[in-house]
C-alpha cells in the first residue's frame, strides 16, 4: 500500500536536523524551537495526518528531541511503525529512543547509542549494560558494535580535549 508523505512533517523534520548541524548550536533557541515542532507533530499524528513510514521516522527524531521519558518512549513507537511501513534504516532511531528513554528512567542504555559530554570529565557511555545485548544484535539493529563505540568514544574524547586546549 502507497501511503502519501505529510509535506509538514518532512518540513519539521529538515528543520530539526537543520538545528543540529550548526557548527555552533545555540540550545537557548532550539531548544523552544524542538518544544514548538513536538507540539505540531503530536497535532499532526492526533489529526491522523501522518501516514507514511517516512512521516513516522521522521516524528521519531522529533520525539527523540522531546523532553520527558514519554517522548522517548513514543519515539520508539514511531519508529516501529516506521520499520513496519517499508523504512528499515529507521531501526536506527528505534535503538537510539529505546536507550535514551532507558536511562531517563533510571535504567541503564543496552545497545549503546548515548554518549553524555560531562563538564570537566570523559565522555561516557554511562550507564551502561554491555552484557544484555550481543554484536551481532547490534549489527541487526544498525548499531556499532562495542569495539566500535568505544573508537567513537575515545575520538570524541580527543575532539574534546583539542578544543579545550588554548
Amino acid at each position: 500500500m502507497v501511503r502519501p508523505t505529510n509535506a509538514e512533517m518532512t518540513a519539521i523534520f529538515n528543520a530539526d536536523q537543520a538545528d543540529r548541524r550548526a557548527k555552533n548550536i545555540d540550545w537557548s533557541k532550539v531548544g523552544p524551537a524542538d518544544d514548538q515542532r513536538l507540539a505540531r507533530t503530536k497535532e499532526l499524528l492526533a489529526e491522523g495526518a501522518l501516514q507514511s513510514g517516512d512521516d513516522f521516522e521522521h516524528a521519531a527524531f522529533v520525539f527523540q528531541h522531546g523532553n520527558k521519558p514519554d517522548d522517548f518512549l513514543q519515539a520508539h513507537l514511531l519508529a516501529m511503525i516506521a520499520v513496519a511501513r517499508g523504512k528499515p534504516g529507521a531501526i536506527w532511531i528505534a535503538s537510539a529512543t529505546l536507550d535514551r528513554y532507558l536511562r531517563n528512567i533510571g535504567r541503564p542504555q543496552v545497545l549503546g547509542t548515548q554518549y553524555s559530554l560531562p563538564k570537566d570529565a570523559p565522555v561516557t557511555q554511562e550507564p551502561y549494560d554491555r552484557t544484555l545485548i550481543p554484536d551481532a544484535m547490534r549489527k541487526a539493529l544498525h548499531v556499532p558494535t562495542l569495539a566500535e563505540q568505544e573508537q567513537k568514544r575515545q575520538r570524541m574524547s580527543e575532539r574534546r580535549s583539542a578544543e579545550k586546549k588554548p
